[in-house]
């Protein structure tokens, strides 16, 4: 492959740096972005071919660039290729997770590449690819099944006179051209064409090359046919509603997204969606429920490829020295999270909150979901953003995005939702705080071992000690910490719920995974109910840290025990960590209002 004599210093417009810190981003500004990337990955190549020494791979691109240079430009700027040589690079300095394959075939894949370029350039030519699990993939168009046992191993792409062959010892398979072609044994990857003409999403619904999934790689799973005809007809209704509600968004997208990475459904209201920095373009997500939420998905990863693509050109953030990297409130993760992936969430989840503010209005009347979904998204970036505001580590132009986005967030505040909807948006997001202290934050051991003695001795309150700020140490059992919002989303969306309150809410909560029967009957606004239920699951040795966090809500909610109220609100976790210590000290659970009224009696 020819270098170029120089490449571009990339400087993003003003226009395009104002558009980016509001969270937004018009068609010139993503094909900035693109140009930056474009030229980024060709130093990495360059960089790739300086350590190894590509030699037939490298020699074959360079001739496909001489014969057909937009076939070796679309390769260079698929997703896949990029989060190729981040891993391969990545790999040559180290850095090597066990469930990756053989550096070998990581290096390999040079070959895949080459091979794809020669094909589609119409070359003679012959070349080594790798093997993974008996499949052999070629990037952009597709992958061959051969009877192979062995885990990793090497074929042969011959082309010749327009005709082009996998081979191993003892089997063949024809390579179909054009591409997108199917053959025996072979599995092409899938274009899906959605949209009237010149406003066309255009996309690989790409299933086999083993790049697709980010981080790691894995062996190409080629998707049935009736599952690629859901996901054209998910695609093709998702993107109606971009067009609709958000075009200029979508006229964007479409210039960016080339390759969509389909995996299996998940849980109803709990989608998986990944894009990578390194794969700019490329977007893995899980089978949706429905248009609307593919549509979301959409948008959500948009803005990461967005950021990330400004990442690439400028940092936002200095760089951390500390030896305990400072952990945050994530309202969209089960986890606390760094600064960085906090400020990569807050501006992913902007995107969520602007397309339900505008999903509501072309929603149908009385779309009950469309509302709560809008309220609670702008109470999370909300609560996310407050927490960092001014930071020392945000650059001058981090500290202008976030403040940029805390602006556009104040102007939503004002916006009217029904009451009903708020308030169970507020339900929700109070819970979840609270869930996530009940998990995470940690009162000072000392203080805890304050606590215990004073409740034994009869003491009126509990020691002065167990105020003082809580550490934030990572609880890895903290999980579902959104089954209110889920349960929330269940109640709001369905009608068909019938039997006692009871047994609807263990139906419903049975649905849900980490839900209990008590977080049901709370979402259904059932605060009695509730309560007494989340008093039995504490009552067990293996109580669940969230039921502290449903419990001070179903007490306020019913307006009794003010103090335990407000004390499981805010500080669940000197409840959980109280009662633990004194579950280990005496052998028996104390009873969670009576101990959250005594932790509670000094909180005003």
């Amino acid at each position: 492959m020819s270098a170029e004599p120089s490449l571009p210093h990339h400087r993003l417009p003003a226009a395009g740096v104002l558009e980016l810190i509001r969270g937004e981003g018009g068609s010139e500004t993503l094909d900035f972005l693109l140009g930056a990337e474009r030229s980024r990955r060709l130093l990495l190549l360059r960089i790739l071919d300086d350590i190894t020494d590509l030699g037939p791979a490298w020699d074959l691109i360079s001739r496909a660039q001489r014969h057909a240079p937009q076939v070796v430009e679309d390769l260079l700027m698929y997703p896949q290729t990029g989060m190729w040589l981040a891993t391969v690079l990545r790999r040559l300095r180290g850095a090597a997770a066990v469930e990756e394959p053989p550096l070998s075939v990581v290096l390999g894949h040079a070959g895949a590449l080459a091979a794809s370029a020669g094909l589609r350039a119409g070359l003679d030519f012959a070349i080594d690819v790798p093997v993974w699990h008996g499949r052999v993939p070629l990037p952009t168009l597709g992958c061959a099944v051969l009877p192979v046992r062995e885990p990793w191993g090497t074929a042969t792409v011959r082309a010749q006179d327009g005709r082009a062959v996998l081979e191993v010892p003892g089997a063949t398979v024809a390579v179909p051209f054009p591409p997108g072609s199917s053959g025996p044994h072979w599995h092409p990857v899938r274009r899906v064409v959605v949209g009237p003409e010149g406003r066309r999403l255009d996309i690989a619904l790409d299933d086999s090359d083993p790049y697709r999934t980010y981080p790691p790689p894995t062996e190409p799973q080629p998707l049935s046919d009736e599952a690629a005809a859901l996901w054209r007809e998910f695609l093709g209704r998702a993107w109606a509603v971009l067009l609709d509600e958000q075009p200029a968004t979508a006229d964007a997208m479409r210039r960016s997204w080339l390759s969509l990475t389909p995996t299996a459904a998940r849980e109803r209201f709990r989608p998986r969606s990944v894009t990578s920095g390194d794969a700019f373009g490329g977007i893995e997500a899980s089978e949706p429920d429905d248009a609307t939420q593919l549509a979301v998905t959409l948008v959500h990863e948009f803005q990461h490829t967005k950021l990330g693509g400004l990442l690439h050109l400028t940092p936002l953030l200095t760089r951390d020295t500390s030896a305990s990297p400072q952990l945050w409130y994530a309202p969209w993760r089960d986890d606390p999270r760094p600064l960085d992936g906090l400020l990569q969430g807050i501006y992913a989840f902007m995107g969520i909150t602007a397309f339900w503010r505008t999903h509501r209005a072309a929603a149908a009347e009385g779309d009950a979901l469309a509302h709560f979904e809008f309220a609670l998204w702008r109470i999370h970036v909300t609560t996310a953003m407050e927490q960092i505001h001014r930071h020392p580590r945000f650059t001058p132009l981090g500290a202008a995005l976030l403040e940029a986005l805390r602006e556009r967030a104040a102007q939503w505040q004002s916006e009217p939702v029904p009451e009903d909807c708020l308030a169970l948006a507020r339900l929700c997001a109070q819970d979840r705080l609270a869930r996530w202290r009940a998990h995470h934050r940690q009162p000072p051991a000392p203080a805890v071992d304050d606590a215990v003695r004073a409740w034994l001795d009869g003491a009126d309150t509990p020691p002065s000690s167990l105020a003082a700020e809580p550490g934030t140490v990572p609880d890895p059992s903290a999980r579902w910490l959104d089954s209110l919002s889920v349960l929330a989303r269940y109640r709001l969306a369905d009608t068909d719920d019938d039997g006692t309150p009871r047994d609807a809410a263990e139906k419903t909560a049975a649905r849900v995974a980490g839900a209990l029967t008590a977080d049901a009957l709370l979402a259904a606004g059932d605060a009695t109910a509730a309560r007494d239920a989340y008093v039995s699951h504490l009552a067990t040795d293996a109580c669940p840290a969230g039921a502290w966090a449903g419990l001070g809500r179903a007490l306020a909610m019913a307006g009794t025990d003010a103090a335990a109220a407000r004390l499981l609100c805010h500080h669940p976790e000197r409840a959980r960590a109280v009662h633990q210590a004194l579950l280990r000290t005496t052998g028996t659970a104390p009873d969670p209002i009576h101990l959250g009224t005594w932790l509670g009696s000094t909180e005003q």
